[in-house]
């Protein structure tokens, strides 16, 4: 099999239809950011989705970025930056979150309390440097990216346009999560989810059907002959 930049392209789709769904997931069931959640099976298994979110987001984002690229001019170039930002910022959070915080749990509890409050808004009872800092920046990188994105998504009219439309409105919602109840709060990530897997399921079913149409009309050629 040869590997050819349009295959990949199309499987980054893929990517992004599996980063959509493990977002959507991890919104509907992402347990409060309290300190007893951290212990549970719950805790573990949402972050894990988190961690393939970010991984499989990073190969998506790029394939949907590069279909587009020539007609999404700079905005588009700025917002998969700023969206591929926030997913490697958000995989170094979920991997501590996976494999360091609930091992603390009991060890080190003003460590995880100090990291709950991170996202909860509760003061840290130790410093954590300057991770609360780029905890802040994830923020402005999440808005500003997708929103970004998704206007460039509507204005290049190559994947589908209102997809590009969930994702600047569902980025741009995220400051509302604040004022949302902790075990809300993750409700939030869901349109974005679904613009993931709606963007992704474009790009990786747009080769196939070209090729189905190629096959089919190579059909119609030879019919004449036969």
């Amino acid at each position: 099999m040869n590997i050819t930049a349009p295959s990949l392209i199309r499987w980054s789709g893929l990517a992004a239809v599996i980063a959509g769904i493990s977002y959507v997931l991890v919104g509907a069931f992402h347990p409060p950011n309290e300190f007893l959640a951290v212990s549970s099976p719950a805790w573990v298994a949402v972050h894990i989705l988190a961690m393939a979110m970010s991984i499989f987001g990073l190969f998506g984002l790029m394939g949907l970025y590069a279909r587009q690229a020539e007609k999404s001019g700079w905005i588009g170039l700025f917002g998969y930056i700023l969206l591929s930002l926030w997913l490697a910022i958000i995989l170094g959070f979920t991997f501590v979150e996976v494999l360091v915080l609930p091992m603390l749990a009991t060890v080190a509890p003003s460590f995880v309390a100090g990291w709950l409050g991170m996202f909860n808004g509760t003061a840290s009872p130790i410093d954590l440097g300057a991770l609360p800092s780029l905890w802040l920046l994830a923020g402005p990188l999440y808005i500003l990216g997708g929103l970004l994105f998704g206007i460039a998504t509507f204005r290049a009219n190559i994947l589908p346009r209102w997809a590009g439309v969930l994702l600047a409105i569902g980025t741009a919602a995220g400051p509302l999560a604040a004022l949302l109840p902790l075990d809300l709060q993750p409700k939030v990530a869901l349109p974005v989810g679904l613009s993931l897997i709606w963007l992704g399921y474009a790009l990786w079913s747009e080769r196939r059907n070209a090729a189905a149409s190629v096959t089919d009309s190579t059909l119609v050629d030879l019919a004449p002959a036969l």
